[in-house]
């Protein structure tokens, strides 16, 4: 059966993700490792029958994992150089797992054609010819509307005191005046100075 396959296959390989995620040294492999569990996540996730989940595994999930990348190699002191150093020798472990994921996707196609496994059927059942995203949005949008509405109102003051901590004045920090930008003129901004050769430049 193409279903139980599938999920001890999903569930071994985000198992194994998740605990290379945990024991790699190097922080970018910990967040590419972390991709790959949320893929194997999101491959449960249609097994069951819940599409909609998978594509918030991978939509949501995996953009926040690649701003999180960005945030790692902001941070961090990571010399490029020592990891383009060894690119070629990673190349062919780089290719199987790109491969590796590649067939998951299309072992989850063949899945999500032959059917969900009758669990989804037990632990949320909803009739057959109603899709999972339309059932979630019915009952999202009708018993759940008014907590629906407040989480949204709580993520928007959240984002609200996100700004205004971010711009309050301090001392010993330059603001940043817009204002002022916007009003500056192209012959404020740039000094043409005929230097003479061999004279260093004063700042």
């Amino acid at each position: 059966m193409i279903q139980v396959f599938a999920f001890y296959l999903f569930a071994v390989l985000m198992i194994a993700a998740g605990a290379l995620t945990i024991f790699a040294r190097n922080p970018v492999h910990s967040v590419l490792w972390l991709i790959v569990a949320f893929f194997n996540a999101a491959g449960l996730m249609v097994l069951v029958g819940a599409e909609f989940i998978a594509m918030l595994l991978v939509i949501v999930y995996v953009g926040a994992v690649a701003v999180l990348f960005l945030f790692v190699v902001m941070m961090l002191n990571i010399d490029f150089a020592e990891l383009r150093a060894g690119f070629v020798s990673y190349l062919p472990f780089g290719v199987l797992i790109a491969l590796g994921l590649l067939a998951e996707i299309l072992l989850g196609l063949g899945v999500w054609k032959a059917g969900p496994l009758q669990l989804a059927q037990r632990a949320a059942p909803t009739p057959a010819d109603v899709p999972n995203i339309k059932a979630i949005g019915q009952v999202l949008y009708t018993d759940y509307i008014f907590l629906f509405e407040a989480a949204g109102i709580i993520l928007l003051v959240a984002m609200i005191g996100a700004i205004v901590l971010t711009h309050r004045a301090r001392t010993g920090v330059k603001a940043q005046n817009i204002d002022k930008q916007n009003r500056r003129r192209p012959q404020d901004a740039v000094v043409n100075v005929n230097q003479p050769v061999g004279q260093g430049v004063e700042l």
